[in-house]
């Protein structure tokens, strides 16, 4: 049994690096089994301590100092690290060794994918590469030279700019790269192979005109069209609102078939998913569009908020991630819906951000401590980080808000920052004292808002109390109260606006009145979700749905339906309600009908809320009961809905098919159509679906009739995955998609059978994370079974995966975070599990989240 625990680093006990490294020079003789990497930097001693170079899975050849090969004994090496004992203050160092990308499975430092070369060295990747100070303060100035076989690697690329280029002996050929901009390693990275490239070109706003390039599968090039329309917007996009131009000559992309992540910002050269590049209407669904869009703008982003002005130390990643989903957030916002992206933004937030909040694994955006860096990709970091960013642009107001980003961009430039450095900026800007608001950086959990109505009828005033309240969690055993903005608004019955206010709560207390008022008004709380709080609201349903049906702000109508469903859930799941709310089932389908002239909008209002974002709200939770309880309702609304189904479903789908918000927003109606079809369950609904199967002109259509018959067992959906596997049998993505549908509603024994299956794969991460993930995240009735089958599956996928790649397997264990507040049963066969699984040998990572998961 593996129980040590791994080492946790702590925020307090930060230290500069006492050497700083001003260039680097590195040559790559590449090879797929042995990789020789010379590094020749510069360096300059800048304070007191010893010369430390991260190392892991190198293998060294010779060490030299200004041209002097040093001995064994002028060093320490151990298989995490390479300590010179005595250097000079101003030095240059050589180091050369080899690596085997070939045998690389983590997908950490540089490996092969579909027989080209690749890097990825966030967070610690490039000490798999050479010896370095693997951390982020550490910025230097790359030159990079690259030499691989010319017929297997005609295309190396680098960060930053290409220089000579050349044929050499033996077949082999040569590219230089150089990066003006100083970087830390993180941001390093390299790419070689064979590809077909999509070009372009981008005219900034001071006139330099930027190669583009996007570098993808043979044969794969017209797919990257819109992943090439999505930078261009981003780039105009960053101009327009931040002012900020992109700063090199050339922009190159490559799509990744292995990839730990969704893609990665490295300067110049940013690495992607393949799943976040390619598209066109046969393959890729509206999602996957929309998903594109905001990754690729997400990564370009970066270029400003993250690469010229980088984060101190890992401890300080909300900054550039945070800060950096807010901005991708806000550019799907300009280039769709506003509303409806900032309900999809609190979708997101709801599902993973605020069960993590409240279970064993809660930390704080900026965490104070860690054990392993790769489990602090969370979404506390990024989803709630973002909405830290929102409330403060809301608390200081927009002009503030755009001078103090412009301080921010000015100032640090080129330098690796912190979160006081950054609100130092927002203070200069407003004014203000911001420190009571940072506490949300320390403080883990989710705050609730406590909201009591006061109606005096007498003298026609109407007071709203807000009562805050903050959990206890293992780290903050006492929690204060958050400083946070709250957009109110009061209305009377017949909708007339009367008052509209945005608070700033500063206590635990804080009370809200509208006056002269001839009757009670009905009242808008948390408007555009303000502050990502939960609302506990004292009014009787009647009233809520009275103020569903007359508020302006798309989200808090939304939301308000989305309460009552959620709670409509909870009382068939635990509390003996027989059937649905017929009066909430009837209100959400007027709602549906008024908003058909904004159908993305519509669509929204026809989902119910997930399994998972209901959990915590009864504990012990029973993810079957919650199942049948969200299926009921779901039928019902299907019934109530059918008119509107048949008659948008008789409609042809918009054609020619395009990609943008106006097509997106109508298909997306005509899916959650399908989906109530597909709720009904019967055999004339199943030859519906399997009709629209058949008939399907586009992707998005096709897959939603299809997982709409994965809900039963029909002969229809045996014909149509077998058609489905039939077409694209050869396309890697459009597979995982075919692999996710039936983990999204398969029985233990099905996914079993998936994984048993000849295209799949431990040693894809997409592949992994559409069956092993999909099941464990999505089909909960399944997964939570109360025999403990479905934890038996995934733990034994989970080993085999650690095996391999211990960050995917990190992320899948999070499957279990909420064992807790299962059912006693379930609670048992969870931890059984569990401990099984922390008997075997594991990774760092795995060890880090199982032992906070049983803690």
């Amino acid at each position: 049994m593996r129980t040590e625990t791994p080492v946790e680093i702590k925020l307090e006990d930060y230290q500069p690096y006492p050497f700083q490294i001003e260039h680097v020079s590195l040559v790559f003789q590449l090879d797929p089994s042995r990789t020789h990497v010379t590094a020749e930097m510069k360096v300059r001693r800048i304070a007191e301590g010893d010369f430390v170079l991260d190392g892991v899975g190198l293998s060294l050849e010779s060490i030299s100092i200004d041209g002097k090969t040093l001995g064994p004994d002028a060093y320490k090496l151990d298989d995490q690290s390479l300590t010179l004992l005595s250097v000079p203050d101003d030095f240059k160092l050589v180091t050369q060794v080899t690596i085997d990308p070939s045998a690389n499975t983590e997908l950490s430092g540089l490996y092969i994918s579909g027989e080209r070369f690749c890097t990825q060295c966030e967070a610690t990747g490039f000490r798999r590469i050479t010896y370095w100070p693997d951390r982020p303060d550490v910025m230097s100035r790359f030159s990079v030279l690259i030499a691989a076989d010319k017929a297997a690697c005609p295309v190396l690329l680098s960060n930053g700019t290409p220089g000579a280029s050349g044929d050499t002996q033996d077949g082999r050929h040569f590219a230089t790269w150089d990066d003006p901009h100083p970087k830390p390693s993180y941001l390093f990275a390299l790419c070689a192979g064979d590809y077909d490239i999509y070009r372009d070109t981008f005219n900034t706003m001071s006139g330099q005109t930027i190669d583009l390039a996007i570098h993808v599968d043979k044969g794969d090039a017209a797919r990257a069209e819109w992943a090439m329309d999505s930078l261009k917007a981003s780039m105009k996009w960053d101009e327009d609102t931040f002012g900020r131009e992109y700063d090199l000559g050339v922009f190159n992309i490559v799509a990744v078939r292995d990839f730990n992540f969704g893609a990665m910002e490295n300067k110049g050269l940013n690495v992607f998913n393949s799943a976040y590049v390619l598209a066109d209407e046969d393959t890729a669904t509206d999602a996957d569009f929309e998903a594109i869009e905001s990754i690729v703008g997400h990564e370009y982003f970066h270029n400003w908020t993250g690469n010229r002005i980088t984060c101190r130390d890992w401890f300080q990643l909300c900054l550039k991630e945070g800060l950096t989903v807010f901005r991708d957030q806000e550019f799907s916002a300009d280039m769709r819906s506003r509303p409806v992206q900032r309900i999809k933004d609190v979708i997101r937030l709801r599902a993973a951000q605020f069960p993590e909040d409240g279970g064993p694994l809660a930390h704080p955006v900026r965490p104070s401590s860690y054990a392993s860096i790769d489990n602090l990709y969370t979404a506390t970091v990024y989803e709630k980080g973002a909405e830290l960013i929102r409330m403060l642009k809301t608390l200081i107001g927009d002009d503030a808000f755009a001078a103090g980003m412009q301080i921010y961009f000015d100032r640090y430039d080129g330098s690796a920052t912190t979160i006081e450095h950054f609100y130092s900026c927002f203070e200069e800007a407003s004014g203000k004292d911001l420190s009571d608001f940072r506490r949300w950086y320390s403080q883990p959990g989710t705050p609730r808002l406590h909201i009591t109505q006061d109606w005096d009828e007498a003298a026609g005033r109407l007071t709203v109390t807000i009562r805050q309240s903050n959990p206890e969690t293992p780290r903050n055993k006492a929690p204060q109260p958050l400083p946070m903005p709250l957009r109110l608004a009061a209305f009377s019955a017949n909708g007339d606006k009367l008052k509209e206010e945005t608070l700033t709560l500063a206590g635990e207390t804080t009370h809200w009145s509208v006056d002269k008022l001839g009757a009670r008004p009905l009242v808008s709380v948390n408007r555009g979700f303000s502050a990502p709080v939960k609302l506990e609201n004292d009014l009787d349903r009647a009233t809520r749905l009275a103020t569903a049906r007359i508020d302006d702000d798309p989200f808090n109508r939304w939301d308000m339906l989305q309460s009552l469903l959620r709670e409509d859930m909870l009382a068939m799941a635990y509390h003996g309600q027989p059937a649905p709310d017929s009066d909430l089932i009837s209100a959400v389908g007027d709602a549906v009908r008024g908003a058909q002239a904004d159908p993305a909008f519509a669509a929204l209002l026809t989902r119910l809320p997930g399994i998972g974002e209901v959990l915590l709200d009864h504990v012990p939770a029973d993810p079957v009961a919650l199942s049948d309880a969200r299926l009921a309702i779901e039928q019902a609304l299907g019934e109530t809905l059918a008119d509107v189904s048949a008659d948008i479903l008789a409609q042809p789908s918009p054609a020619p098919f395009r990609p943008d918000a106006a097509q997106a927003g109508q298909r997306a109606l005509r899916t959650a159509m399908i989906a109530l079809v597909g709720a009904a369950d019967t055999p004339k609904a199943a030859s519906q679906l399997k009709t629209l199967f058949d008939g399907a002109p586009n992707m998005t259509e096709s897959l939603a009739a299809l997982w709409a018959l994965a809900r039963g067992r029909t002969q229809q959906k045996t014909a149509a995955l077998a058609a489905f596997a039939t077409r694209w049998d050869s396309n890697q993505l459009v597979m995982d998609k075919w692999f996710g549908t039936q983990a999204a509603f398969g029985a233990v024994e099905d996914v079993e059978a998936l994984m048993q299956h000849p295209a799949f794969s431990l040693t894809n991460p997409n592949r992994v994370r559409s069956v092993v993930g999909v099941f464990a995240m999505q089909n909960l009735a399944n997964f939570h079974r109360p025999d403990g089958a479905g934890y038996r599956i995934v733990t034994r996928a989970i080993k085999q995966a650690d095996e391999r790649n211990p960050a995917l397997a990190a992320r899948l264990l999070t499957a279990f975070e909420q064992w807790r507040s299962l059912t006693p049963q379930l609670q048992d066969q969870a931890k059984t599990a569990l401990e099984a699984l922390q008997s075997e040998t594991l990774s760092e990572n795995a060890a880090d989240i199982i032992s906070r998961t049983l803690s």
